[in-house]
């Protein structure tokens, strides 16, 4: 996790687990916007719905590499960051560990988007800084 300035815990928990009995692969993706949401809270309580200049997020790509099962109990840690940022989207990276190894990692695509209109914005700057003084960028 040496990569990531933002990390948190997560307990897998019942609902996560399916009939395979180990994580769910549509439950990777929610660990990755638990994650997602707790950053942007951590920036100054930005949220997905307001990003700031009147927009919000929409999600149009997701990648997830699976590298190991996850089992109900397991104590997970989850680090996320911005590794891309332009002037209406970024990139943001997700690694998910157990003890320490690797179980999960992923990407996603995120654009900032005007609900009231129905189009991409401009990332507003005071986001852009945000991020930039945060993750060094």
């Amino acid at each position: 996790m040496n990569d990531f300035r933002f990390t948190m815990t997560y307990s897998v928990r019942v609902y996560d687990v399916n009939y395979g009995g180990h994580v769910a692969n549509s439950a990777v993706l929610n660990y990755f916007q638990d994650a997602r949401l707790a950053y942007l809270t951590s920036l100054g309580g930005f949220s997905e719905m307001d990003i700031g200049g009147g927009c919000g997020l929409i999600l149009p790509e997701a990648h997830v590499k699976y590298l190991a099962e996850m089992f109900l109990g397991d104590e997970l840690m989850i680090g996320v960051k911005v590794n891309e940022l332009g002037r209406s989207s970024f990139r943001m990276a997700y690694r998910i560990e157990r003890d320490g190894k690797g179980t999960a990692e992923g990407e996603t695509t995120l654009v900032c988007f005007d609900y009231q209109s129905r189009k991409p914005r401009r990332l507003a700057a005071e986001f852009q800084n945000k991020v930039r003084e945060f993750e060094g960028l």
